[in-house]
């Protein structure tokens, strides 16, 4: 089994707390980092671009990305070359639709033409995979996020999802793979093994990093010290 430093796959961070984003940047294991709104709010980001500026101020060696607000594409377009001008490492999230289910795909096609480094969000579909294949250039680097977390979550194996997309994208030399909401460290070693170029990992993944390899014999009983230790700290008792 491989160890993290043997993979070939980018492993990203994904959060928007800072420290965390820090720590992992000093332990030198990943290699880029992605936020979402939904994870700012987690983490109590009230000011967008002041956070934005000061994880670019602490990391400027690899992409960041970070997403549009905005559910009109004008605005959109208006906040992705803001977003765009923070830093030479950005890459600017835009999501595969807007909330009415428009395609954003002409945008895309816009932003990528001018140059801008993308991270198309939020897609679900091979149909959604081969449009945004059709618009992006092959000048400027972009990234194609699948969440293949959300495919399995609906009973569908991603595995035949994921593989597909990277064949459809392996013309284009500045397109990346990226496995997005993984459901469990397993998904690591299967992205790997599809071919994609990023996987993103959260905090909760990080911790289980010194788990691979471990033996299971070994794993077993210390499961079975846990379940003992919590019943004694429980107060639990069968009288």
């Amino acid at each position: 089994m491989k160890s993290i430093e043997e993979l070939r796959i980018k492993i990203f961070a994904d959060g928007a707390d800072i420290a965390s984003m820090k720590q992992a940047h000093k332990e030198g294991i990943v290699k880029g980092f992605t936020t979402n709104p939904t994870l700012m709010k987690k983490a109590g980001v009230t000011d967008y671009e002041a956070f934005g500026k000061a994880v670019l101020d602490e990391i400027t060696d690899f992409s960041v990305s970070f997403e549009v607000l905005s559910d009109d594409f004008a605005d959109m377009e208006r906040e992705a070359r803001k977003i765009s001008s923070w830093g030479p490492n950005v890459c600017v999230k835009i999501p595969i639709t807007n909330t009415k289910g428009e395609s954003s795909i002409p945008l895309v096609k816009k932003l990528s033409s001018d140059g801008l480094s993308l991270n198309i969000t939020a897609i679900l579909t091979i149909k959604q995979v081969r449009d945004v294949s059709d618009v992006l250039s092959h000048e400027a680097k972009s990234i194609v996020s699948i969440f293949a977390g959300r495919i399995a979550d609906t009973g569908r194996d991603p595995i035949p999802y994921m593989q597909e997309a990277v064949s459809i994208l392996k013309t284009n030399p500045n397109a990346e793979i990226l496995w997005a909401s993984p459901r469990e460290f397993l998904n690591i070693l299967q992205a790997e093994e599809c071919g994609c170029h990023i996987i993103t990992v959260t905090n909760d993944h990080f911790k289980k990093f010194n788990l691979i390899g471990k033996d299971l014999n070994e794993f077993s009983l210390d499961t079975v010290k846990m379940f003992y230790r919590d019943a004694q700290s429980a107060g639990l008792a069968i009288i």
